[in-house]
């Protein structure tokens, strides 16, 4: 009953996450839904950026320190190993669709795209970003990323297997797919207000600072394997390599075993 309980709860944070990723795409592409990042009540413009700071904040101090291994072993005294992803799953969307909820426009416009042509396009790029960012998930383990993997496994009654360092299709031209995916979706408007600016720029640092700290993880999980893969792989740009991007003659590589996770 324990485990049955346990894959229904994984199931229903997996739904949720559903929804708030589609309604995501309809928020920040200005599509379908009925409250878009450019709609909704206007409030004073100091008021509108304390309360979107305050919201994008609390997304990411959820989305990061929930993913770190010392707060994974202190959380899982409390909450089942089984669970632990679709926890981490259900909170992190909870707090995308309170965002999306209380987002407060501001409706001054940076720039706007008179052709027609043209706001097509950066629409349907911005559109493309989405797809990438699912299609990168797939190509890895979606229903592992996304906490449905587990439960399932646990219902069977066996143990999560250790991860195994893979880099399928797009991770081998960049190693951040999802994360390009989600700057393309979001920086490719034909209407870019003074809100979706600030949007698209917190969570772009936002991911800058996120892939610091899930590098720095990979290593330790992956060693040698992703020390070498970072430097022969570009972090989001393809072909490009800044100075943050190590060959391998600029830092030597130190044998070290790999660490199961």
């Amino acid at each position: 009953m324990a485990r049955l309980m346990a894959f229904l709860y994984g199931l229903a944070a997996y739904l949720v996450f559903v929804v708030a990723f589609l309604y995501a795409i309809g928020f920040v592409t200005g599509l379908v839904v009925p409250k878009t990042i450019d709609t909704g009540a206007l409030v004073p413009v100091g008021e509108a950026f304390i309360v979107n700071l305050l919201l994008l904040s609390l997304f990411a101090v959820q989305h990061s320190v929930m993913a770190r291994k010392s707060f994974k072993r202190w959380w899982t005294q409390f909450v089942p190993v089984a669970i632990e992803r679709s926890t981490y799953v259900l909170l992190a969307s909870l707090a995308l669709l309170l965002l999306l909820w209380q987002w407060r426009p501001i409706p001054a416009v940076v720039w706007q795209i008179a052709d027609p042509r043209i706001a097509v396009a950066l629409t349907g790029l911005s559109l493309f970003g989405w797809l990438f960012v699912l299609t990168s998930t797939f190509l890895i383990n979606h229903f592992e990323l996304f906490g449905l993997h587990q439960v399932v496994i646990n219902l069977a009654g066996r143990s999560t297997p250790a991860p195994r360092f893979k880099t399928p299709v797009l991770y081998k031209i960049v190693r951040h797919p999802v994360y390009l995916g989600f700057i393309i979706a979001f920086w490719a408007a034909p209407v870019m207000t003074v809100g979706h600016f600030l949007f698209a720029a917190v969570t772009t640092a936002y991911i800058l600072f996120g892939i610091m700290l899930e590098e720095r993880d990979l290593v330790e999980l992956f060693g040698d394997d992703y020390r070498r893969y970072r430097q022969r792989v570009p972090m989001l740009i393809p072909f490009w390599r800044g100075r943050d991007e190590p060959h391998a003659a600029d830092q030597p590589l130190q044998s070290r075993p790999r660490v199961a996770g």
